[in-house]
């Protein structure tokens, strides 16, 4: 089966790199090609493919992807077509060797050239070997990926002439290890210094292989290389534990920045605070209905709305609920935990009590692959900016702004502020209204990690209560380190402790740590706080 790739390379070495492949100047040599294909044997099939591959036609590559796709197919006219799109009854398709569309037919018109899983693997390894000279660099990495665990005796030898004319560090890289692998099979030693260092998890098996087999010098290399390599997966392990931590935490922090600083100016205990941030999120999914198909344009455009939408919401609570209920600490409590469930059972009411699931653009999509055992998620990644940019600007507002100005005096002390002349009333309405919008945003952010239900606020409230007391009451860098810092720390020790020990654990600390320090990381300042 690895013949038709010596073929290949010996054609491909025999060209200039980049040289362009002229189409057959007679297409009935195309069409012998093809013909071969459409025969009941698969060795036959198999000698049809290193055909094709041998061939100088620019089409090969396309009649190859299309062969392992299931996508060419023969007419009952006798033409070979390659069908655009499989679904229905009747298929799009294109002529094999002109490109040209013929509109649809009948799949009852198409008789599928059939392939085994041998010559799946042989069509995977000649596309990967013919994607090595094309000049687009992604299909070099991608072909170079794909043929580490599949160099052979007949590929070797070309492989390395082609390792040498390649110019990116990554493609030969590659392709050096996977000429290292075939190496390290046939027994050589010295190829286990081309594997050290790497996490590639066919790399992680190869030296698995050699580290059991029964060359002690090849094994002792061999267990010493992945001795190395075990640490450097230790340290990755130890990043992404630190990256979802930190991802965790950040939404923490959103959910408890806004409950830090209506707790800390009016000393309200907002059972609803939650709701709130279920809000932001079910603000996101219904933006995404206002604008199907468009998920970068409603996400966008959800951060404005989701804030709104929330401050709206907690303004209406304050002036008809917790206004009345100033100093009366557990008539608030029991009234606005009233008013979560009631904002729960409007939504199961008037949208639906299942869970709905909102769209992430794709410039959230996908992830930043940093090595070959660590990648970071783009969708956490905007998060943790998110909410890093909501701080900054919540930080500002309170330093810079009048209302700032004013929040600070009343949480320090409100009699003398209104002793002053600062309206306290106005500013309880305003910061309630600023961190419910904020919970909004927390909400519109966790609509982009997990699904937006009735109860998504349930689960985030105790937490964020938990980082308000953790922090200091008020203190915008308490409510950021100490979100931060319990996001990781539930993330290190849900692994060996589970979920909800976990929760328990942290608990606990913080227990214990408001005993030796009541008022928190960073306390409060000023004569209401000593109070």
């Amino acid at each position: 089966m690895r013949r038709l790739l010596f073929l290949w390379l010996l054609v491909l070495l025999a060209v200039p790199l980049g040289a362009q492949a002229q189409p057959a100047a007679d297409d009935s040599a195309a069409i012998e090609l093809l013909d071969a294909l459409d025969v009941d044997s698969f060795p036959a099939k198999s000698r049809a493919i290193e055909a094709i591959v041998a061939s100088d036609d620019e089409r090969a590559r396309d009649w190859l992807q299309a062969l392992l796709d299931g996508r060419l197919q023969r007419a009952d006219d006798g033409r070979f077509v390659v069908v655009l799109d499989n679904r229905g009854r009747d298929w799009p398709v294109e002529d094999a060797l002109t490109g040209e569309a013929l509109g649809e037919m009948s799949r009852r018109d198409l008789d599928r050239i059939g392939i085994n899983n041998a010559l799946r693997n042989q069509l995977r390894s000649a596309i990967a070997v013919v994607d090595l000279y094309s000049a687009d660099l992604t299909l070099r990495r991608a072909s170079a990926e794909r043929l580490l665990g599949e160099v052979d005796a007949d590929l070797a030898g070309p492989l390395a002439e082609v390792i040498e004319g390649e110019e990116d560090a990554r493609v030969r890289r590659r392709l050096t290890q996977a000429l290292a692998i075939y190496r390290l099979e046939q027994g050589e030693v010295a190829a286990v210094a081309d594997l050290e260092g790497s996490l590639h998890s066919r790399v992680r098996v190869a030296l698995n292989q050699a580290a059991n087999g029964d060359d002690p010098m090849l094994a002792d290399a061999a267990r010493s290389a992945l001795s190395g390599i075990e640490q450097m997966l230790k340290v990755n392990r130890a990043a992404e534990t630190l990256y979802f931590g930190l991802s965790l935490g950040s939404v923490l922090v959103l959910a408890a920045i806004g409950l830090a600083i209506t707790f800390g100016v009016m000393g309200v205990i907002n059972m609803a605070h939650g709701e709130l941030i279920m809000l932001g999120a079910y603000t996101t999914w219904m933006m995404q209905q206002l604008l199907p198909g468009q998920p970068g344009l409603a996400l966008v455009l959800s951060v404005p709305a989701g804030f709104l939408v929330a401050a709206l919401a907690g303004i209406a609570i304050e002036r008809g609920v917790i206004q009345f209920l100033k100093g009366r600490p557990l008539e608030t409590l029991l009234a606005t935990f009233g008013i979560s469930l009631i904002l729960q059972q409007l939504v199961r009411t008037l949208i639906s009590p299942q869970n709905r699931t909102v769209v992430s653009p794709e410039w959230m999509s996908g992830s930043i692959a940093v090595n070959d055992a660590l990648s970071l998620t783009l969708n956490r990644l905007v998060v943790i900016a998110f909410a890093l940019a909501v701080f900054a600007a919540l930080v500002l507002i309170m330093r810079r702004t009048r209302l700032g100005l004013e929040v600070r005096a009343v949480t320090q002390n409100r009699a003398m502020a209104r002793s002053m002349g600062i309206r306290a009333t106005r500013v309880d309405i305003l910061t309630f209204a600023l961190g419910s919008g904020v919970a909004g945003l927390a909400g519109v952010a966790l609509s982009q990690l997990t699904n937006v239900g009735p109860n998504l606020g349930q689960s985030y409230i105790i937490d964020s209560f938990m980082v308000v007391v953790f922090g200091g009451v008020g203190n915008l860098w308490g409510t950021l380190v100490a979100g931060l810092s319990l996001g990781v720390i539930n993330q290190v020790l849900e692994p060996w402790a589970g979920a909800v020990l976990a929760k328990i654990i942290v608990l606990v600390f913080i227990i214990l740590f408001i005993q030796k320090r009541p008022r928190g990381l960073f306390p409060q300042k000023g004569r209401a706080a000593e109070g």
